[in-house]
Protein backbone atom coordinates (compact mmCIF):
# COMPACT_ATOMS: atom_id res chain seq x y z
CA UNK A 1 0.00 0.00 0.00
CA UNK A 2 1.01 3.50 -0.22
CA UNK A 3 4.45 4.34 1.57
CA UNK A 4 4.98 6.99 3.61
CA UNK A 5 6.49 9.98 1.98
CA UNK A 6 10.33 9.92 3.70
CA UNK A 7 11.07 6.27 2.83
CA UNK A 8 8.76 6.70 -1.10
CA UNK A 9 11.75 8.82 -1.99
CA UNK A 10 14.38 6.72 -0.03
CA UNK A 11 12.90 4.04 -2.39
CA UNK A 12 13.25 6.39 -5.14
CA UNK A 13 16.56 7.00 -4.82
CA UNK A 14 17.42 2.84 -4.52
CA UNK A 15 15.88 2.24 -7.46
CA UNK A 16 17.48 5.13 -9.77
CA UNK A 17 20.17 2.76 -11.13
CA UNK A 18 17.74 0.64 -12.03
CA UNK A 19 15.81 2.56 -14.15
CA UNK A 20 16.39 2.12 -18.43
CA UNK A 21 18.18 5.00 -19.78
CA UNK A 22 16.84 7.08 -22.86
CA UNK A 23 13.74 7.29 -22.78
CA UNK A 24 11.87 10.96 -22.92
CA UNK A 25 12.60 13.72 -21.29
CA UNK A 26 10.09 15.16 -18.36
CA UNK A 27 7.04 17.37 -20.06
CA UNK A 28 5.05 19.08 -17.45
CA UNK A 29 1.76 19.39 -19.23
CA UNK A 30 -0.21 16.30 -20.12
CA UNK A 31 -0.33 17.96 -23.85
CA UNK A 32 3.06 17.32 -24.99
CA UNK A 33 4.71 16.43 -27.72
CA UNK A 34 5.81 13.24 -28.76
CA UNK A 35 9.48 12.32 -27.78
CA UNK A 36 12.26 13.81 -30.21
CA UNK A 37 14.19 10.13 -29.09
CA UNK A 38 11.57 8.67 -31.86
CA UNK A 39 11.99 4.87 -31.85
CA UNK A 40 14.36 3.98 -35.52
CA UNK A 41 11.52 1.45 -35.60
CA UNK A 42 8.02 1.75 -34.98
CA UNK A 43 7.26 -0.61 -31.67
CA UNK A 44 4.44 -3.21 -32.27
CA UNK A 45 2.30 -2.80 -28.95
CA UNK A 46 0.36 -4.88 -27.60
CA UNK A 47 -2.49 -3.83 -24.62
CA UNK A 48 -3.74 -6.87 -23.09
CA UNK A 49 -6.27 -6.38 -20.85
CA UNK A 50 -8.04 -8.80 -17.90
CA UNK A 51 -11.59 -7.82 -16.64
CA UNK A 52 -11.92 -7.13 -12.82
CA UNK A 53 -8.61 -7.92 -12.04
CA UNK A 54 -7.65 -7.12 -8.58
CA UNK A 55 -3.50 -5.72 -8.44
CA UNK A 56 -2.95 -7.46 -4.98
CA UNK A 57 -3.33 -10.97 -7.23
CA UNK A 58 -0.70 -10.60 -8.62
CA UNK A 59 2.45 -12.73 -7.29
CA UNK A 60 4.96 -9.37 -7.66
CA UNK A 61 2.93 -7.15 -5.93
CA UNK A 62 3.45 -9.38 -2.92
CA UNK A 63 0.20 -8.97 -1.36
CA UNK A 64 -1.20 -12.85 -1.49
CA UNK A 65 -0.12 -15.90 -0.93
CA UNK A 66 -1.83 -18.05 -2.84
CA UNK A 67 -2.05 -15.98 -6.11
CA UNK A 68 0.42 -17.94 -9.19
CA UNK A 69 1.17 -16.02 -11.80
CA UNK A 70 4.49 -16.79 -12.33
CA UNK A 71 3.75 -15.02 -16.23
CA UNK A 72 3.03 -11.85 -14.98
CA UNK A 73 5.74 -12.07 -12.05
CA UNK A 74 8.19 -12.30 -14.95
CA UNK A 75 6.64 -10.01 -16.64
CA UNK A 76 6.78 -7.40 -13.74
CA UNK A 77 10.46 -9.10 -13.23
CA UNK A 78 11.78 -7.80 -16.98
CA UNK A 79 9.84 -4.15 -17.23
CA UNK A 80 8.26 -1.68 -14.93
CA UNK A 81 5.67 -2.42 -12.94
CA UNK A 82 3.38 0.89 -11.92
CA UNK A 83 2.32 -0.67 -8.56
CA UNK A 84 -0.41 2.49 -7.34
CA UNK A 85 -2.15 2.30 -10.56
CA UNK A 86 -5.90 3.75 -10.27
CA UNK A 87 -8.79 3.63 -12.29
CA UNK A 88 -10.59 6.83 -13.14
CA UNK A 89 -14.12 4.96 -13.68
CA UNK A 90 -14.64 1.84 -11.75
CA UNK A 91 -16.96 0.44 -13.93
CA UNK A 92 -16.31 -1.35 -17.74
CA UNK A 93 -17.45 0.37 -20.07
CA UNK A 94 -16.39 4.20 -18.60
CA UNK A 95 -13.48 2.99 -17.81
CA UNK A 96 -12.50 1.55 -20.96
CA UNK A 97 -13.38 5.27 -22.62
CA UNK A 98 -10.80 6.46 -20.33
CA UNK A 99 -8.14 4.57 -21.52
CA UNK A 100 -8.80 4.65 -25.61
CA UNK A 101 -9.00 8.06 -25.30
CA UNK A 102 -7.44 9.88 -22.16
CA UNK A 103 -10.64 11.66 -21.36
CA UNK A 104 -12.36 11.54 -18.40
CA UNK A 105 -15.79 9.86 -18.81
CA UNK A 106 -18.05 12.57 -18.18
CA UNK A 107 -16.12 13.87 -21.75
CA UNK A 108 -16.05 10.67 -23.67
CA UNK A 109 -20.32 9.72 -23.72
CA UNK A 110 -19.71 7.06 -21.69
CA UNK A 111 -20.03 7.67 -18.50
CA UNK A 112 -22.12 4.60 -17.38
CA UNK A 113 -22.29 1.11 -19.30
CA UNK A 114 -24.63 1.03 -21.75
CA UNK A 115 -23.60 4.31 -23.96
CA UNK A 116 -21.75 4.52 -27.03
CA UNK A 117 -18.06 5.93 -27.31
CA UNK A 118 -18.38 10.38 -28.60
CA UNK A 119 -17.00 9.23 -32.30
CA UNK A 120 -15.50 12.44 -32.48
CA UNK A 121 -12.56 11.56 -29.72
CA UNK A 122 -9.18 10.72 -31.04
CA UNK A 123 -8.53 7.35 -29.41
CA UNK A 124 -5.23 5.32 -29.35
CA UNK A 125 -6.73 3.06 -32.16
CA UNK A 126 -6.72 5.85 -34.40
CA UNK A 127 -3.68 8.36 -34.05
CA UNK A 128 -1.54 4.67 -34.35
CA UNK A 129 -3.73 4.12 -37.49
CA UNK A 130 -2.79 7.47 -38.61
CA UNK A 131 0.79 6.93 -38.17
CA UNK A 132 0.94 3.85 -40.00
CA UNK A 133 -0.04 1.04 -37.46
CA UNK A 134 -2.68 -1.43 -37.95
CA UNK A 135 -5.08 -1.91 -34.92
CA UNK A 136 -6.59 -4.84 -33.77
CA UNK A 137 -8.96 -5.91 -31.70
CA UNK A 138 -10.18 -9.53 -30.11
CA UNK A 139 -12.37 -9.92 -26.94
CA UNK A 140 -14.98 -7.86 -25.54
CA UNK A 141 -14.95 -3.71 -26.42
CA UNK A 142 -18.40 -3.14 -24.66
CA UNK A 143 -18.23 0.89 -26.29
CA UNK A 144 -21.05 0.68 -28.80
CA UNK A 145 -24.51 0.52 -28.00
CA UNK A 146 -25.66 -2.85 -27.81
CA UNK A 147 -26.88 -3.72 -31.37
CA UNK A 148 -29.41 -7.13 -31.87
CA UNK A 149 -28.45 -9.60 -33.90
CA UNK A 150 -31.40 -11.46 -36.18
CA UNK A 151 -33.44 -13.41 -34.76
CA UNK A 152 -32.80 -11.84 -30.75
CA UNK A 153 -29.68 -11.07 -28.50
CA UNK A 154 -26.76 -9.00 -28.88
CA UNK A 155 -25.27 -8.25 -32.34
CA UNK A 156 -22.07 -7.69 -34.13
CA UNK A 157 -20.42 -4.02 -33.74
CA UNK A 158 -20.97 -1.62 -36.38
CA UNK A 159 -17.64 -0.08 -37.96
CA UNK A 160 -18.22 2.85 -37.16
CA UNK A 161 -18.52 1.84 -33.27
CA UNK A 162 -15.26 0.19 -33.19
CA UNK A 163 -13.13 2.99 -31.94
CA UNK A 164 -10.67 2.89 -34.31
CA UNK A 165 -9.74 -0.66 -34.29
CA UNK A 166 -10.67 -1.40 -38.24
CA UNK A 167 -8.23 -4.04 -39.35
CA UNK A 168 -8.46 -7.44 -37.12
CA UNK A 169 -12.18 -7.01 -35.38
CA UNK A 170 -12.61 -10.56 -33.64
CA UNK A 171 -15.19 -9.47 -30.77
CA UNK A 172 -18.15 -8.28 -28.93
CA UNK A 173 -19.23 -5.41 -27.32
CA UNK A 174 -19.97 -7.05 -24.09
CA UNK A 175 -18.93 -11.11 -24.44
CA UNK A 176 -20.48 -11.81 -21.18
CA UNK A 177 -23.93 -11.49 -23.00
CA UNK A 178 -22.73 -13.47 -26.50
CA UNK A 179 -20.95 -16.43 -24.72
CA UNK A 180 -20.64 -18.28 -21.41
CA UNK A 181 -17.00 -20.25 -20.04
CA UNK A 182 -17.06 -22.99 -22.72
CA UNK A 183 -18.94 -22.20 -25.63
CA UNK A 184 -19.99 -19.08 -27.49
CA UNK A 185 -19.76 -16.47 -30.29
CA UNK A 186 -17.54 -13.29 -31.63
CA UNK A 187 -18.08 -11.57 -34.54
CA UNK A 188 -15.63 -10.71 -36.98
CA UNK A 189 -14.73 -7.33 -39.20
CA UNK A 190 -17.36 -8.51 -41.27
CA UNK A 191 -19.66 -8.92 -39.20
CA UNK A 192 -19.10 -13.28 -39.28
CA UNK A 193 -20.02 -14.92 -36.67
CA UNK A 194 -16.97 -16.88 -35.03
CA UNK A 195 -18.08 -19.74 -32.86
CA UNK A 196 -16.46 -21.69 -30.33
CA UNK A 197 -17.85 -24.86 -27.97
CA UNK A 198 -15.99 -26.85 -25.56
CA UNK A 199 -13.31 -24.75 -24.97
CA UNK A 200 -12.66 -22.42 -22.20
CA UNK A 201 -13.67 -18.34 -23.28
CA UNK A 202 -9.80 -17.44 -21.90
CA UNK A 203 -8.37 -20.15 -23.98
CA UNK A 204 -9.82 -19.71 -27.14
CA UNK A 205 -9.37 -15.52 -27.11
CA UNK A 206 -5.33 -16.31 -26.79
CA UNK A 207 -6.02 -19.14 -30.00
CA UNK A 208 -7.12 -16.04 -32.08
CA UNK A 209 -4.36 -13.81 -30.63
CA UNK A 210 -1.70 -16.59 -31.62
CA UNK A 211 -3.41 -17.12 -35.35
CA UNK A 212 -3.01 -12.96 -35.75
CA UNK A 213 0.63 -12.86 -34.12
CA UNK A 214 1.19 -15.94 -36.52
CA UNK A 215 1.06 -14.23 -39.49
CA UNK A 216 3.12 -11.87 -41.66
CA UNK A 217 2.70 -8.42 -40.17
CA UNK A 218 3.54 -5.99 -42.92
CA UNK A 219 3.02 -2.88 -40.63
CA UNK A 220 3.85 -2.00 -36.55
CA UNK A 221 0.36 -3.50 -35.06
CA UNK A 222 -1.58 -2.82 -31.59
CA UNK A 223 -3.51 -5.65 -30.64
CA UNK A 224 -5.70 -5.27 -28.00
CA UNK A 225 -6.72 -8.86 -26.32
CA UNK A 226 -9.45 -7.93 -23.81
CA UNK A 227 -10.23 -11.16 -22.09
CA UNK A 228 -13.85 -10.81 -19.56
CA UNK A 229 -11.78 -13.03 -16.77
CA UNK A 230 -11.65 -12.63 -14.00
CA UNK A 231 -14.94 -10.46 -14.60
CA UNK A 232 -18.42 -12.45 -13.34
CA UNK A 233 -20.20 -14.63 -15.89
CA UNK A 234 -23.58 -11.98 -15.62
CA UNK A 235 -26.08 -14.80 -16.14
CA UNK A 236 -24.52 -16.90 -13.53
CA UNK A 237 -23.44 -13.92 -11.41
CA UNK A 238 -20.06 -15.03 -10.43
CA UNK A 239 -16.76 -16.04 -12.10
CA UNK A 240 -15.96 -19.04 -13.69
CA UNK A 241 -12.83 -20.91 -13.59
CA UNK A 242 -11.62 -23.43 -15.55
CA UNK A 243 -12.89 -27.21 -15.12
CA UNK A 244 -11.29 -28.36 -11.73
CA UNK A 245 -9.63 -25.23 -11.25
CA UNK A 246 -11.45 -23.45 -8.36
CA UNK A 247 -10.83 -26.83 -5.93
CA UNK A 248 -7.51 -25.96 -6.09
CA UNK A 249 -8.16 -22.58 -4.38
CA UNK A 250 -10.32 -23.46 -1.50
CA UNK A 251 -8.91 -22.42 1.47
CA UNK A 252 -7.02 -19.49 -0.33
CA UNK A 253 -5.62 -16.54 1.03
CA UNK A 254 -8.65 -13.93 1.70
CA UNK A 255 -7.43 -10.34 1.65
CA UNK A 256 -7.59 -8.14 4.91
CA UNK A 257 -10.16 -5.64 3.19
CA UNK A 258 -12.11 -8.50 2.29
CA UNK A 259 -11.61 -10.66 5.54
CA UNK A 260 -13.48 -7.95 7.89
CA UNK A 261 -16.80 -7.44 5.85
CA UNK A 262 -19.73 -9.32 4.71
CA UNK A 263 -20.18 -10.52 0.81
CA UNK A 264 -20.22 -13.19 -1.23
CA UNK A 265 -15.87 -13.93 -1.23
CA UNK A 266 -16.46 -16.61 0.39
CA UNK A 267 -17.98 -18.22 -2.23
CA UNK A 268 -16.95 -16.70 -5.51
CA UNK A 269 -12.68 -16.44 -3.97
CA UNK A 270 -12.47 -19.93 -5.70
CA UNK A 271 -13.27 -19.39 -8.93
CA UNK A 272 -12.02 -16.44 -9.06
CA UNK A 273 -8.60 -17.46 -8.41
CA UNK A 274 -8.88 -20.21 -11.06
CA UNK A 275 -9.91 -17.76 -13.32
CA UNK A 276 -6.17 -15.97 -12.43
CA UNK A 277 -3.89 -18.83 -13.43
CA UNK A 278 -5.59 -19.19 -16.71
CA UNK A 279 -4.96 -15.60 -17.27
CA UNK A 280 -1.74 -16.12 -16.20
CA UNK A 281 -1.02 -18.99 -18.56
CA UNK A 282 -2.51 -16.89 -21.65
CA UNK A 283 0.15 -14.35 -20.61
CA UNK A 284 2.62 -16.55 -20.99
CA UNK A 285 1.36 -18.14 -24.14
CA UNK A 286 1.31 -14.73 -25.83
CA UNK A 287 4.82 -14.46 -24.66
CA UNK A 288 5.99 -17.07 -25.91
CA UNK A 289 4.29 -17.17 -29.44
CA UNK A 290 6.04 -13.16 -29.23
CA UNK A 291 9.47 -14.99 -29.01
CA UNK A 292 9.11 -17.50 -31.67
CA UNK A 293 8.11 -15.29 -33.74
CA UNK A 294 11.40 -12.59 -33.01
CA UNK A 295 8.33 -9.95 -32.27
CA UNK A 296 9.72 -9.58 -28.70
CA UNK A 297 12.30 -7.49 -28.85
CA UNK A 298 10.13 -5.11 -30.48
CA UNK A 299 7.03 -5.27 -29.02
CA UNK A 300 5.56 -3.11 -25.97
CA UNK A 301 3.33 -5.86 -23.86
CA UNK A 302 1.03 -3.99 -21.34
CA UNK A 303 -0.87 -5.61 -18.70
CA UNK A 304 -3.65 -4.13 -17.10
CA UNK A 305 -7.27 -4.06 -16.08
CA UNK A 306 -10.56 -1.80 -16.06
CA UNK A 307 -11.18 -2.21 -12.33
CA UNK A 308 -10.98 -4.46 -9.39
CA UNK A 309 -13.00 -6.19 -7.54
CA UNK A 310 -14.54 -6.32 -3.63
CA UNK A 311 -17.45 -9.11 -3.54
CA UNK A 312 -20.07 -6.65 -2.44
CA UNK A 313 -18.08 -5.87 1.02
CA UNK A 314 -18.54 -2.39 -0.11
CA UNK A 315 -21.78 -2.11 -2.11
CA UNK A 316 -24.48 -4.52 -3.57
CA UNK A 317 -22.36 -6.05 -6.40
CA UNK A 318 -17.91 -6.17 -7.80
CA UNK A 319 -17.18 -2.08 -7.95
CA UNK A 320 -18.37 0.92 -8.64
CA UNK A 321 -16.87 2.22 -5.12
CA UNK A 322 -13.56 4.44 -4.55
CA UNK A 323 -11.86 1.52 -2.47
CA UNK A 324 -8.41 0.40 -3.38
CA UNK A 325 -10.29 -3.13 -4.22
CA UNK A 326 -12.38 -1.12 -6.37
CA UNK A 327 -9.95 0.97 -8.06
CA UNK A 328 -6.80 -0.18 -7.78
CA UNK A 329 -5.24 -2.13 -10.69
CA UNK A 330 -2.17 -3.90 -12.04
CA UNK A 331 -0.08 -2.26 -14.83
CA UNK A 332 3.13 -3.55 -15.88
CA UNK A 333 4.45 -2.61 -19.28
CA UNK A 334 7.77 -4.34 -20.95
CA UNK A 335 9.58 -3.87 -24.46
CA UNK A 336 10.97 -1.38 -26.21
CA UNK A 337 11.91 1.47 -23.44
CA UNK A 338 10.65 0.29 -20.50
CA UNK A 339 12.98 -2.88 -20.09
CA UNK A 340 14.80 -3.46 -16.66
CA UNK A 341 13.27 -4.21 -13.55
CA UNK A 342 11.75 -1.37 -11.58
CA UNK A 343 8.53 -0.71 -9.22
CA UNK A 344 6.78 3.04 -9.65
CA UNK A 345 4.79 4.03 -6.96
CA UNK A 346 4.09 7.01 -7.76
CA UNK A 347 0.13 7.38 -8.61
CA UNK A 348 -0.94 7.28 -12.33
CA UNK A 349 -3.96 6.38 -13.77
CA UNK A 350 -5.71 4.34 -16.79
CA UNK A 351 -6.37 8.31 -17.97
CA UNK A 352 -1.98 8.04 -18.35
CA UNK A 353 -1.56 4.81 -20.68
CA UNK A 354 -2.64 6.00 -24.02
CA UNK A 355 -0.25 9.14 -24.03
CA UNK A 356 2.44 7.07 -22.76
CA UNK A 357 1.85 4.15 -25.29
CA UNK A 358 1.99 7.36 -28.12
CA UNK A 359 4.95 8.72 -26.72
CA UNK A 360 6.81 5.31 -26.85
CA UNK A 361 5.90 5.11 -30.33
CA UNK A 362 7.09 8.45 -31.39
CA UNK A 363 3.46 9.26 -32.43
CA UNK A 364 2.44 13.03 -31.20
CA UNK A 365 -0.20 13.08 -28.24
CA UNK A 366 -2.99 14.57 -29.28
CA UNK A 367 -3.74 18.14 -27.39
CA UNK A 368 -7.03 17.56 -26.08
CA UNK A 369 -5.84 14.38 -23.87
CA UNK A 370 -5.67 15.06 -20.57
CA UNK A 371 -3.39 12.67 -19.68
CA UNK A 372 0.27 12.38 -19.00
CA UNK A 373 2.75 10.15 -20.66
CA UNK A 374 4.21 8.10 -17.22
CA UNK A 375 7.95 7.73 -19.52
CA UNK A 376 9.51 10.71 -17.43
CA UNK A 377 9.10 8.49 -14.16
CA UNK A 378 11.44 6.02 -15.33
CA UNK A 379 15.01 7.52 -15.65
CA UNK A 380 13.86 11.59 -14.10
CA UNK A 381 14.25 12.22 -10.57
CA UNK A 382 13.29 15.64 -11.25
CA UNK A 383 9.81 13.98 -13.01
CA UNK A 384 9.51 11.81 -9.65
CA UNK A 385 9.71 14.65 -7.78
CA UNK A 386 7.56 16.86 -9.43
CA UNK A 387 4.71 14.37 -10.33
CA UNK A 388 1.13 15.41 -9.31
CA UNK A 389 0.36 12.02 -7.43
CA UNK A 390 -3.31 12.88 -7.55
CA UNK A 391 -6.26 11.07 -9.39
CA UNK A 392 -9.59 12.00 -10.16
CA UNK A 393 -12.29 8.82 -9.68
CA UNK A 394 -15.77 9.67 -11.13
CA UNK A 395 -18.17 6.88 -9.94
CA UNK A 396 -21.73 6.33 -11.38
CA UNK A 397 -24.67 3.64 -11.55
CA UNK A 398 -24.14 2.63 -8.05
CA UNK A 399 -24.53 6.46 -7.02
CA UNK A 400 -23.28 9.61 -8.29
CA UNK A 401 -19.69 10.66 -6.85
CA UNK A 402 -16.33 12.11 -7.18
CA UNK A 403 -13.31 10.95 -5.01
CA UNK A 404 -9.62 12.53 -5.14
CA UNK A 405 -7.36 9.47 -4.28
CA UNK A 406 -3.63 10.57 -3.18
CA UNK A 407 -0.91 8.00 -2.20
CA UNK A 408 -2.31 8.82 1.94
CA UNK A 409 -5.78 9.88 1.28
CA UNK A 410 -8.91 8.97 -0.93
CA UNK A 411 -11.77 11.99 -0.08
CA UNK A 412 -14.75 10.90 -1.41
CA UNK A 413 -18.34 13.47 -2.20
CA UNK A 414 -21.19 11.54 -3.27
CA UNK A 415 -25.07 13.07 -4.12
CA UNK A 416 -26.84 11.68 -1.17
CA UNK A 417 -29.91 12.22 -2.68
CA UNK A 418 -29.69 9.03 -4.52
CA UNK A 419 -29.48 10.36 -8.08
CA UNK A 420 -27.33 8.65 -10.26
CA UNK A 421 -27.13 11.51 -12.73
CA UNK A 422 -23.77 12.59 -15.03
CA UNK A 423 -22.99 14.95 -12.01
CA UNK A 424 -24.90 16.76 -9.23
CA UNK A 425 -24.61 20.54 -8.32
CA UNK A 426 -24.61 19.32 -4.73
CA UNK A 427 -22.16 16.84 -3.07
CA UNK A 428 -21.91 15.61 0.65
CA UNK A 429 -18.80 14.04 1.79
CA UNK A 430 -19.15 10.37 2.41
CA UNK A 431 -16.05 8.69 3.05
CA UNK A 432 -12.26 9.84 3.72
CA UNK A 433 -9.67 7.13 4.22
CA UNK A 434 -6.34 7.08 5.69
CA UNK A 435 -4.02 5.10 2.96
CA UNK A 436 -0.97 4.63 5.92
CA UNK A 437 -2.86 4.34 9.46
CA UNK A 438 -5.91 1.97 7.40
CA UNK A 439 -4.36 0.70 4.00
CA UNK A 440 -7.39 -1.79 4.03
CA UNK A 441 -10.14 0.84 4.91
CA UNK A 442 -12.30 -0.26 7.39
CA UNK A 443 -12.46 2.94 9.08
CA UNK A 444 -14.31 5.87 7.18
CA UNK A 445 -13.55 9.24 8.66
CA UNK A 446 -15.85 11.27 7.23
CA UNK A 447 -17.52 14.07 9.96
CA UNK A 448 -14.34 13.23 12.37
CA UNK A 449 -13.30 16.67 13.46
CA UNK A 450 -10.10 16.15 13.66
CA UNK A 451 -9.33 15.48 10.19
CA UNK A 452 -11.63 18.56 9.30
CA UNK A 453 -8.05 20.78 8.26
CA UNK A 454 -7.48 17.51 5.98
CA UNK A 455 -10.66 17.30 4.75
CA UNK A 456 -11.10 21.10 3.54
CA UNK A 457 -7.64 20.86 1.95
CA UNK A 458 -8.77 17.53 0.00
CA UNK A 459 -11.70 19.10 -1.14
CA UNK A 460 -10.13 22.01 -2.73
CA UNK A 461 -7.76 19.71 -4.48
CA UNK A 462 -10.97 17.71 -5.69
CA UNK A 463 -12.89 20.40 -6.74
CA UNK A 464 -9.35 21.94 -9.32
CA UNK A 465 -9.24 18.38 -10.82
CA UNK A 466 -13.00 18.30 -11.31
CA UNK A 467 -12.52 21.93 -13.23
CA UNK A 468 -9.49 20.23 -15.29
CA UNK A 469 -12.33 17.50 -15.98
CA UNK A 470 -14.60 20.21 -17.54
CA UNK A 471 -17.36 19.60 -14.96
CA UNK A 472 -18.77 22.80 -13.11
CA UNK A 473 -17.59 23.47 -9.43
CA UNK A 474 -20.04 21.37 -7.39
CA UNK A 475 -21.29 22.88 -3.71
CA UNK A 476 -19.66 20.20 -1.04
CA UNK A 477 -21.30 20.13 2.19
CA UNK A 478 -19.32 19.08 5.10
CA UNK A 479 -20.63 15.41 6.66
CA UNK A 480 -21.47 16.74 10.49
CA UNK A 481 -21.74 13.21 11.66
CA UNK A 482 -18.77 10.13 12.41
CA UNK A 483 -20.34 7.09 10.71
Amino acid sequence: MPEHPDSRRSFLKSTVAAAVAATVPAVPQAQSKASSLKPSKPPNIILYLADQFRWDFIGANGRNNSTRTPNLDALAARGKNFTHTVTNQPVCAPARSVLFTSRYATETGVWHNGLGLDKSLPTLAGELRKAGYTANLIGKWHLAIESVAEGGGPGAVKAEDRGGFLDLWEGANAIENTSHPYEGTIWDRDNNPITYKDEYRVDFLTDRAERFLRQKQDKPFLLFISQLEPHQQNDMHQPIAPKGAAQRFLNGTVPDDLRALPGIWQAQLPDYYGCVEAIDASVGRVRKILEEENLADNTIFVFLSDHGCHFATRNQEYKRSTHNSSIRVPLIIDGPGFRGTQQIPELVGLIDVAPTLLEAAGVPVPPTWKGRSVLPLLNDPDAREHWPNRQLIQISESMTGRAIRTPDWTYCVADISGGKEIAAKTYTEYQIYDQRADPHELVNLAGRQEYRVKADELREQLKKLLAAAGEPEPEIVPAKLYP
